[in-house]
């Protein structure tokens, strides 16, 4: 699973595996997990080398037409993204947000905290890449950013990093939370 491009954690999303059933008013349990395989990387890849051939006849597609599947696998593909999420409850009451892993085990100052940190660090990156005269800088500002995450140490404890900067997806963290929980509670009666 790679998060470089669009195109891979629509992919990935794609070949998420389902419960066959729900039963009403039973909250799902999320995905079983991914379907592995190697064919439609293949494909894909494949069908843009061949989109290179096609140009005469793809300069017939209105690029407003364009503009808008790229617009939408963008937005389709940040549902799930934990620095999305973080952003989006940066706006919203304490009452009305989700119930997610890391605002249980994190205070939300921290949380913001480190929302904001990395919204500057996205910020600057933008802005050096835009400018024709700094953007010479940008494979250097992505060395300097391993030193910014590396000063993160300082400020936050290494459990808070580990819960904010983890590459788990949030419902597979809720799943290995539930189970240890079930197994407390059982382990407890008995």
């Amino acid at each position: 699973f790679v998060a470089a491009t669009v195109l891979s954690i629509t992919h990935v999303n794609s070949l998420k595996v389902e419960p066959e059933c729900s039963i009403p008013g039973v909250r799902s349990a999320g995905h079983l997990g991914v379907l592995e395989q190697r064919g439609t990387h293949l494909l894909i890849f494949l069908t843009i080398g061949i989109s290179v051939l096609l140009t005469p006849l793809l300069s017939h597609i209105p690029m407003p037409v364009l503009f808008g599947v790229f617009l939408y696998m963008g937005v389709s593909s940040l549902k799930g993204l934990q620095f999305f999420d973080r952003i989006l409850i940066m706006f919203m009451p304490v009452k009305y947000q989700p119930d997610y892993m890391f605002l249980r085990q994190v205070p939300l100052r921290r949380v913001h905290l480190f929302t904001c940190i990395q919204l500057t660090c996205l910020s600057v990156l933008w802005l050096i890449k835009s400018f024709r005269y700094t953007s010479i800088l940008f494979p250097l500002m992505l060395v300097v950013m391993i030193g910014v995450r590396k000063a993160l140490d300082c400020i936050f404890t290494r459990r808070e990093l580990k819960i904010l900067d983890d590459v788990m997806p949030e419902i597979t963290k809720r799943a290995v939370a539930d189970d240890l929980h079930h197994l407390e509670d059982g382990n407890g009666a008995g």
